[in-house]
């Protein structure tokens, strides 16, 4: 069996602002229904692949379980890392997580925010690649390139250019080495010769094999981590890495600290398509643009454009464009981004020019997203705030009291059983209920279908941290939000 190990962090601020910190493009559905994570669960699974294991941050255990379970994926264990360290740590911690429960395991490791349409022919590739790392290799995979392409890494072969021919078959060959990101001349360059693939950071390797090249070419890593395994917490099903241990770590890269160091590297090229969707010119590509070169989703109207892409999150806020060429026009709720197609990839410098003024939709998303489900603020005033409020299907939020605000609950889609104080009751659609500030509270959704409620809220203030939390589920802490 081989293990996939998703790598599930990232902040997403080239994606701004449909991908945020708080909620990056992984989770979000950007080409197609399901989202990126899911679509990579999906495409690494089924036979000769065992349950993944996920490594994410606090902030999204939650979404993780959720999105794998709406596919029908039960997934192994979920490691939440404290702090962002990159790859070198996260990679060396599932394999030393691995090895306690399966010390001859394959990994298959992958980010979870990639586009692959041809899901069969990915997995033909690790087929192919299946026997080396099994003998010990270091198996990756390089992506057949389409054009000059300076935002990726690429491989070069240890050999002969490659025939992409149509009934071209992947096979494991010679590996010569990493390299950098080229300027545009370089990249050209290596265009031409065809002895250069893409480096799309998906490995395949064994774990005894990952674990000797981590000894060999990074071993300062190796006592932290076991550290932070050793000092870990199981907590609701997830496992909590040690933060002291953890935070220790250097942030690495594995092809830092290992690939570009071993002398048992293999590669597997991949030519059915692939993307990392690295900015809104590559979802504008991905996405099939119409013969004016133009993509629209959602609420979104073209007129006479040329080469842009339009997209709207929210059905009630209509994007039109007339006359465009080459713009990028993407519409939220709270944001909205326009830009020269040319220049996807200044994206990031939106984002940080909002953080320097302080706006909170440089990181925050709309909706905020809870373990029982997800809220949004429709209306704040000074002393009032209106919130929809979506629970899912048997969940419930904690037993709370609030110092500083008053809540009115108005139910309008499923049926609410509510706590206050001593009383239980049901609610159910076009009721509300009446919680006075200080009243010892909870709502649950005893349904199978999603409960939804307009909540509104009034007192001398408003903030998430207001919160007394007596009982939880989730096990958070008192002033954790939500």
């Amino acid at each position: 069996m081989i293990t996939p190990i998703l790598l599930c962090g990232g902040s997403g601020t080239r994606l701004w602002p449909l991908s945020r910190k708080s909620y990056p493009k992984q989770f979000v559905p950007l080409v197609g229904e399901t989202t990126l994570f899911q679509a990579s669960a999906q495409r690494l699974s089924g036979a000769g692949y065992a349950a993944p294991m996920v490594l994410t941050n606090s902030d999204f255990r939650f979404i993780v379980t959720e999105q794998l379970a709406s596919v029908g994926i039960d997934p192994g264990a979920i490691l939440i890392e404290p702090a962002g360290r990159n790859t070198a740590p996260a990679v060396l911690a599932a394999a030393l997580y691995l090895q306690q429960s399966d010390p001859d395991a394959l990994m298959l490791v992958a980010p979870s925010d990639h586009v692959v349409p041809d899901a069969g022919a990915f997995r033909a590739a690790v087929a192919a690649g299946e026997a080396a790392a099994r003998a010990g290799q270091i198996v990756t995979f390089g992506i057949k390139p389409t054009h000059a392409e300076t935002g990726y890494g690429y491989l070069e072969l240890d050999g002969d250019p490659i025939e992409f021919t149509p009934d071209f078959s992947p096979r494991a060959i010679g590996l010569k080495r990493f390299v950098e990101k080229p300027d545009a001349a370089t990249a050209e360059a290596m265009l031409a010769s065809g002895t250069f693939l893409w480096n799309a950071g998906i490995f395949l390797f064994s774990v005894q094999a990952i674990l000797a090249a981590f000894r060999a070419h990074a071993p300062d890593l190796i006592a932290p981590v076991e550290a932070a395994i050793a000092a870990g917490e199981n907590d609701l099903g997830f496992f909590r890495l040690d933060p002291a241990a953890w935070e220790a770590l250097d942030d690495i890269s594995i092809d830092y600290a290992v690939m570009e160091k071993a002398d048992n590297l293999t590669v597997v090229p991949f030519a059915a398509g692939w993307s990392d969707l690295g900015g809104w010119d590559a979802v504008w590509r991905e996405s099939g643009p119409d013969a004016q070169g133009v993509v629209t989703s959602g609420a979104a109207t073209a007129i006479d454009c040329e080469n842009s892409l339009l997209r709207s999150e929210d059905d009630s806020l209509e994007v039109v464009g007339i006359g465009l060429k080459n713009v990028i026009a993407v519409a939220m709720p709270d944001a909205v981004l326009v830009a020269d197609a040319t220049r996807g990839q200044d994206v990031k410098l939106a984002v940080a020019a909002l953080k320097a003024k302080g706006a909170k939709q440089a990181t925050e998303f709309p909706l905020d997203h809870r373990p029982w489900g997800w809220f949004e603020s429709l209306v704040v005033g000074e002393r009032f705030q209106v919130k929809r409020i979506h629970v899912h299907p048997g969940a419930a939020l904690s037993l709370q009291s609030h110092h500083h605000r008053s809540e009115h609950w108005i139910v309008v889609e499923g049926t609410a059983r509510v706590t206050v104080d001593d009383e239980v009751k049901l609610v159910s659609e076009n009721q509300s209920v009446y919680i006075p500030l200080g009243a010892v509270h909870r709502m649950e959704n005893p349904g199978k279908l999603p409960m939804v409620l307009i909540e509104v809220q009034t007192g001398s203030y408003l903030g998430e941290d207001d919160i007394i939390r007596y009982e939880d589920v989730y096990a958070r802490g008192q002033g954790a939000k939500g």
